[in-house]
């Protein structure tokens, strides 16, 4: 089976009705979705991408009123970032009802829900009457797709269908925070919606570290992301690292490493632009890890804002 693509919204939906899998576009990467109610879909997520099953799923959905009857009682925190931030990048783990099956929340009591920003994706969502579990369309622990083309080289030959929606334009996974018993948020993973931004609503965010076992939220592990050519994450800058031996890739933010080819070197954002640099990101180390380098060294981008979820993928992306 060779996955078709396209932008058929009902083809995608007939597909998921018979309890296929099949890739969506959203804002943020390119998700390998199922009906998030059937755990033999779910399970055909986890074979497809070579998932441990320890490792939850984060569940779509249209809306917060469509979501009402997977979830447990909720504060009106919960409507107030809803309203400030969905559809968008956020995502929250919150109480589920016994509706939601455990395979997609690994056994926690607990389901990471969002509503993405995409208007493909949301119309596919409206016409189904179940959620989409969908984690990132790519074989499991390797760079996030940002396009349909991404996912049709990594998995086409395992799935029917390819929901074509464009390039990501956010291009980092949507941000995770989790409310706790004791009615804190914590931020859980960061991602495409700045923590600033959450923090108005919220209040203080407390990081959670990741987590090697028994994950309690989706993009958790340690070790993510990541291409096959050995990754090292500089903890200097550009300014006044070494030169790399022949052979290396190099990734800057806004500014080149002195004293090696020009060639061999690429900007997240030759502006400086953090939402420009998180677009590029996935694509260009999937572009490198294509291209014959040996090894690839990658600068951080400053640590603030959409900073951060590129950092923390960079982090998680290296040796």
């Amino acid at each position: 089976m060779r996955a078709m693509t396209g932008t058929g919204l009902e083809t995608a939906a007939q597909w998921l009705r018979q309890g296929e899998v099949v890739a969506i576009p959203t804002e943020t990467v390119y998700g390998l979705a199922g009906n998030a109610l059937d755990p033999a879909a779910v399970a055909r997520i986890f074979e497809v991408k070579n998932r441990p099953r320890f490792n939850p799923l984060i569940v779509h959905t249209h809306s917060l009123m469509a979501a009402a009857d997977w979830l447990a009682p909720y504060p009106d925190t919960v409507l107030q970032l809803a309203a400030a931030f969905w559809p968008g990048p956020l995502t929250l783990l919150l109480p589920k009802s016994p509706l939601i099956p455990h395979l997609v929340t690994a056994g926690h009591d607990r389901v990471a829900i969002r509503i993405p920003a995409h208007p493909l994706t949301l119309s596919l969502l409206e016409s189904l009457d179940f959620p989409l579990a969908a984690p990132s369309a790519n074989p499991f622990g390797y760079i996030s797709p940002t396009t349909a083309a991404h996912v049709a080289d990594q998995l086409g030959d395992n799935i029917p269908y390819i929901l074509d929606g464009g390039p990501c334009q956010v291009g980092v996974e949507s941000t995770i925070i989790g409310l706790e018993p004791d009615g804190r948020w914590c931020l859980y993973r960061s991602g495409g919606l700045a923590a600033e931004k959450i923090e108005a609503v919220t209040g203080p965010l407390y990081p959670v570290g990741n987590q090697h076992d028994s994950p309690s939220a989706p993009g958790m592990l340690s070790s993510h992301y990541a291409p096959r050519t050995p990754l090292h994450l500089r903890q200097d800058t550009p300014a006044v690292a070494p030169v790399p031996p022949a052979g290396t890739a190099v990734i800057g933010f806004d500014q080149y490493l002195p004293g090696y080819p020009a060639a061999h070197q690429y900007l997240l954002s030759p502006d400086g632009d953090l939402r420009e640099a998180a677009r590029h990101l996935f694509a260009l180390l999937r572009t490198l890890d294509q291209a014959g380098y040996t090894s690839i060294w990658a600068f951080p981008v400053p640590d603030t804002g959409l900073g951060r979820a590129i950092n923390d993928r960079l982090r998680r992306a290296g040796v």
